[in-house]
């Protein structure tokens, strides 16, 4: 591939219930490949102190990428990888900070709305999943639940039924509930909303993901929102799992496209 230019960095971003600690393949990878890596661990997600029951805003618990980008140089653009619902955190971001900080955004299978969650069409994006998610009501029990997790007998179905056993196990003992409230109320504004349409994006579909179906949740966010280019991988919902020699591949030729 020859040298890869010191500006080429990867910020991996990770959906609901998960953290940093899946894209361990994904950042193995692609730093075996020359480029400069960093995984995310969102408010309340991996590693992170935080309770998902109390976190009520996005901009809390986007806060982790937010504090991240704001680190960056100035004369060094990122990558910026969303998995999921992690696309509203990269979105949120390009509103915050534009092409200053960001030179391509790659959303894998992920929701992706321009503006996040500002109408009924918008909510749409988000699975329905009925009895397969728990939840938890911080709350209390006569107010709407604040966190939920996918029931763990079903994880295997619905996130991870190509991938190997082994990382379907180690998901199982690391996912945590993810907080509702911010990404059922998330919405984006900035002072860069004219950069928002001129950031790069690209969309890689899962042709068997049973959260985010391809002929649904998929294909309604990329006909309302048109990427630069939309990519395919046959596999489940987490191709960081299932297919990440494939998605390596894709993430470089969506690097080389868009960002020289």
């Amino acid at each position: 591939m020859g040298e890869v230019p010191a500006t080429q960095h990867f910020v991996l971003v990770h959906g609901t219930c998960h953290g940093a600690w899946c894209w361990y393949k994904t950042a193995s990878l692609l730093k075996d490949s020359g480029f400069k890596v960093t995984a995310v661990d969102l408010c309340g997600s991996g590693l992170h102190p935080g309770n998902a029951d109390s976190i009520l805003s996005f901009e809390e618990y986007n806060k982790p990428l937010m504090d991240l980008l704001s680190t960056i140089p100035e004369d060094e653009k990122v990558i910026l990888v969303g998995h999921s619902a992690g696309g509203l955190s990269i979105t949120h971001a390009t509103h915050v900070f534009g092409m200053k900080k960001i030179s391509l955004c790659i959303y894998v299978t992920a929701i992706m709305l321009r503006n996040g969650i500002v109408s009924d069409q918008d909510r749409q994006a988000f699975p329905d999943l009925g009895d397969a998610v728990d939840f938890n009501f911080g709350l209390g029990p006569d107010r709407p639940p604040t966190s939920a997790i996918i029931n763990p007998y079903l994880q295997r179905k619905f996130l991870y039924q190509c991938s190997p056993h082994e990382d379907s196990t180690l998901a199982s003992m690391l996912l945590r509930p993810a907080p509702l409230m911010p990404l059922f109320s998330a919405k984006f504004e900035g002072a860069n909303m004219g950069d928002v349409d001129l950031v790069k994006r690209v969309y890689i579909k899962m042709n068997k993901d049973e959260i985010m179906r391809p002929d649904v949740h998929q294909e309604m966010m990329i006909k309302s929102w048109p990427p630069d280019e939309v990519m395919f991988i046959d596999t489940d919902h987490s191709p960081f799992f299932s297919a990440p020699n494939e998605l390596h591949h894709l993430l470089i030729n969506a690097s080389t496209m868009y960002c020289g």
